[in-house]
């Protein structure tokens, strides 16, 4: 049962946004009562937590995947990325702002993840990407691993990307490639340009 309110809430809090899910409506697409949940859970903010903290670790589990399985840093920054976008697609633009305003241990753990991991995980890829020539010697991976990462939580921001404007996956697109194209080398664009003609060719021969 406590899986199940887990799976539950995550379904709930991704697509409709954390704020706007009460404990009521978890119980009613659980089909249970809310006395039940409280068994298992103190509050909403436990549920919260928990949610994030398995997601993250989940996540991590997949990047940490994708990257073994890519052929060189440029590689894994596109499948990376295409992972992201099937995230995208189903969370709620408001997600990111609920938790950092209404929920602080969620919230917390979220930037716990990104200092130990996301930021990590990006200046080791560019890291690499210099070493093999594909991205330029002269960039900053310090700096650009903290703006990449920014990047990310920008395109959450509802004062910057109204959801009513922008998509949260297309956002995410264009921020991608910018940023991939701005610290390539001549050789990078070889094999960044084999990638993007590759994408275009099974996108129209599905």
């Amino acid at each position: 049962m406590r899986e199940r309110i887990l799976k539950t809430a995550v379904d709930l809090f991704w697509r409709y946004g954390v704020k706007s899910i009460t404990m009521d409506d978890i119980a009613k697409e659980l089909g249970i009562s809310k006395k039940t949940i409280y068994q298992h859970f103190n509050d909403k903010d436990a549920i919260v937590k928990e949610v994030v903290e398995q997601e993250l670790a989940c996540e991590k589990t997949d990047i940490d995947r994708l990257g073994a399985e890519s052929r060189d840093p440029i590689e894994e920054v596109l499948k990376t990325s295409d992972y992201v976008q099937a995230s995208f697609g189903t969370i709620s633009p408001v997600l990111l702002h609920d938790l950092k305003k209404y929920h602080p241990r969620a919230w917390i753990l979220f930037q716990k993840h990104k200092h130990e991991h996301i930021i990590q995980g990006i200046s080791g890829n560019l890291k690499r990407g210099i070493e093999k020539g594909y991205y330029r010697e002269n960039i900053n991976v310090d700096v650009l691993a903290r703006m990449r990462v920014e990047q990310i939580e920008m395109a959450f921001d509802p004062t910057i990307f109204p959801p009513q404007k922008f998509s949260l996956v297309d956002v995410h697109v264009q921020l991608i490639h910018h940023f991939l194209r701005g610290i390539l080398t001549d050789k990078g664009f070889t094999i960044y340009n084999t990638y993007v003609d590759k994408s275009v060719i099974e996108s129209n021969h599905p």
